[in-house]
């Protein structure tokens, strides 16, 4: 069996660390993690035999190689060597978690923050148990900061992610109606969320925090040092100008007088995010016009909040997930905006529970609330409320009719939960 040390070791000496045979890049160390339908081990010597320079294993049965590195776990080893690595570094580690806008904030930080300081950061989503440690292994010696997005859906598992990131800094974006089932009502959520703040009071940790917000109070008591920001109080205050398209945000606190951001950003309620972005490069002391350079040249790319036009059509692409409370901000954000032809194309909510069919109830009274031009409701509970609109199995039904209905000077809002899909509906 090989200790962490000498695992550390090993990796110093390759190009980074992998867990898909599919993506391996010659020299990386391969990890070989078991899952219910895979053993990882199995592909250890093809992981090798495609470039990795090492395997690590848990199975003694596929040690046929001095390439086969043997440890107990492997998962268990995986996040061992994140935490001995980031150990090495003696650098701020903000971790950011929350139901909604997790992603883009972590996004529109390290835009910041990069300006100023070498930054390293999560990939796309890799926020998971495996997504986390492949984050903190991927750091290279001359960072200065890092940003850590902590995703979860079920109690402690955001203390685990902690006991291996050991963050000095600790953002919770918000606690909405997401992954109830996980959670176990809204309550879980924010006990779970909230598992980030516990981490920081026991280690004098700093934490960030949204003063509109009532629950936060209560969860960030006994942290010594709390940042806050918000639109009316707090050490960094703004408030949304307009959002059409774009959301420009004036920020009356924290810089050294009131300025205007003019972000690239679709939606109101991406507010506490650019505040959030705007706190955090303050209290490290990024300069002002660097902030302000950040999240006005940030353009989202990654089905959150994005603005699409095709086909002489506007399509708000906010596909990537969605909640009861993301969700119903998106409605009410869309449904304020002063233009014609609004569509909905909506998908539905996973990970809810026994809240389910009442949530997607809910959500169809908000919309009967406004005038459509037209709604179309894809999959999950949708297939089981009482609605007068028009519906398909998935995506790729949805797509076909949207193709042949050849819309054009209309405006779409298309938002469902990651399982749906919901982007297929204009790439076909």
């Amino acid at each position: 069996m090989i200790s962490i040390a000498e695992l550390h070791q090993y990796f110093l000496q390759s190009t980074g660390a992998v867990t898909d045979t599919r993506k391996i890049q010659a020299g990386q160390i391969f990890f070989a993690l078991k899952g219910p339908s895979f053993n990882g081990n199995a592909f250890a010597w093809q992981a090798c035999q495609m470039g990795a320079s090492y395997a690590v294993i848990d199975d003694p049965d596929y040690a046929i190689s001095e390439k086969m590195l043997l440890v107990p776990d492997v998962l268990k080893a995986l996040q061992e060597l994140a935490l001995y690595h980031r150990n090495t570094f003696k650098i701020p580690v903000l971790a950011i978690t929350g139901s909604n806008g997790k992603t883009t904030t972590k996004e529109l930080v390290h835009a910041v923050l990069s300006t100023t300081y070498t930054t390293y950061t999560t990939q796309g989503n890799l926020n998971n148990h495996i997504g986390v440690p492949l984050t903190l292994l991927s750091i290279k010696s001359d960072a200065e900061m890092a940003v850590i997005e902590m995703g979860a859906n079920h109690q402690k598992e955001i203390e685990s992610y902690c006991s291996f990131t050991a963050p000095t800094h600790g953002l919770v974006t918000n606690c909405g109606k997401a992954h109830l089932e996980g959670f176990g009502g809204i309550e879980g959520v924010r006990k779970g969320k909230g598992e980030l703040f516990d981490y920081l009071r026991a280690h004098d940790g700093i934490a960030f925090a949204a003063s509109d917000f009532d629950y936060f109070p209560s969860m960030v008591a006994g942290i010594n040092t709390v940042h806050w920001y918000g639109t009316q109080t707090g050490n960094v205050t703004g408030h949304a100008i307009q959002s059409e398209p774009f959301l420009q945000v004036q920020i009356e606190k924290g810089f050294s007088q009131s300025k205007q951001v003019n972000t690239q950003l679709v939606g109101a309620y991406n507010i506490y995010n650019v505040l959030a972005a705007v706190a955090v490069g303050v209290h490290f002391g990024v300069p002002e016009e660097k902030i302000v350079y950040a999240l006005e040249s940030y353009l989202p790319t990654n089905s959150r909040s994005q603005l699409v036009e095709m086909n002489g059509n506007k399509i708000i692409l906010d596909a990537y997930n969605a909640n009861p409370s993301s969700m119903a901000v998106a409605i009410e954000n869309f449904a304020g905006l002063h233009a014609e032809n609004k569509m909905l194309l909506l998908g539905g909510m996973m990970e809810l529970g026994e809240t389910s069919r009442q949530e997607h109830q809910q959500l169809v009274a908000l919309i009967q609330k406004y005038n459509w031009k037209e709604v179309v409701l894809v999959g999950g509970d949708f297939a089981h409320v009482d609605h007068p609109f028009r519906y398909f199995e998935n995506a790729t039904a949805a797509a076909a009719w949207w193709q042949q209905k050849a819309c054009t000077n209309c405006y779409l809002l298309i938002k469902g939960s990651r399982s749906m899909q919901m982007e297929k509906i204009i790439q076909s």
